[in-house]
């Protein structure tokens, strides 16, 4: 909705189309007839347009058997949010996005007014190159306001290690296995590996979950457990939830998963 802002200010009449309403698609449409990026754009959106509009012309009770009989169907399911803003969103996930600003930037003049935002020289190429970044990302999986909350907790992070841990064990569900590192040789083996794996995805799910955020984290903090003790390395941790701040301190042995015969 952003990119779509800045690409409609002050766009010239004659560019956007004469009674178009979708500004944004005439822009594309034009621009799409000098830049071969565009072009492509073009054809992808006018693709997504036909499979939605022919979606929405079947019967009410023929989609749902249709998903019921068939797996193979890959006619994506878009919201109308999605459709909406379907040629920026398009143009992004197929990694353009900033490729066709930047051709719009470079030929401001043919669409729109000197006073127009992509048309300053400043502003203009800086718009470019921040959609460098989000043009680099993978949108293979889009999150939205009601998939955050099915994100794992440390708890269940926790309580998934504890049965991959127990290997058919017939003891407590509720008690903590060993983490069972062994210490490590130069040769190694493919089950200490595995172990070292399990020791670290462990620490890392008490570290990162969905209900903290970490605000400051440093490695190889000393801790002195006792005044005849050396002190440890660690990793020290602030996170913050909706009430408190908590602080955290982990042995590097265990974050490396190398615990070896220490006590």
């Amino acid at each position: 909705g952003v990119v779509e802002a800045c690409l409609l200010h002050m766009l010239k009449r004659r560019a956007a189309g004469f009674l178009r309403t979708d500004k944004v698609a005439a822009l594309f449409t034009k621009v799409g007839k000098t830049c071969a990026i565009a072009g492509d754009v073009c054809k992808k959106v006018q693709e997504l347009q036909q499979q939605v509009e022919s979606r929405k012309n079947q019967p009410n009770g023929q989609e749902p058997l249709k998903r019921q009989g068939s797996t193979t169907s890959k006619t994506p399911v878009l919201t109308p949010q999605a459709i909406k803003h379907i040629w920026v969103r398009t143009a992004l996930i197929e990694k353009v996005l900033d490729k066709i600003v930047q051709y719009i930037v470079d030929n401001c003049s043919k669409y729109y007014e000197k006073e127009a935002l992509l048309a300053d020289p400043v502003c203009g190429p800086i718009l470019a190159s921040l959609l460098v970044g989000p043009c680099a990302l993978e949108y293979t999986k889009l999150k939205t306001a009601d998939h955050y909350w099915t994100d794992p907790s440390a708890d269940e992070l926790v309580q998934r290690h504890r049965i991959h841990g127990a290997h058919g064990r017939q003891d407590s569900p509720c008690k903590r296995p060993a983490l069972g590192i062994r210490k490590r040789h130069s040769s190694g083996s493919t089950s200490e590996d595995r172990s070292a794996a399990s020791a670290r995805e462990y620490v890392e799910s008490l570290h990162q979950n969905s209900r903290t955020h970490l605000l400051y984290g440093k490695n190889n903090v000393l801790v002195q457990p006792k005044d005849d003790l050396e002190a440890i390395p660690g990793y020290l941790s602030l996170h913050q939830s909706a009430d408190s701040l908590t602080l955290k301190w982990t042995p590097n042995q265990l974050m490396n998963g190398t615990l070896g015969d220490s006590e």
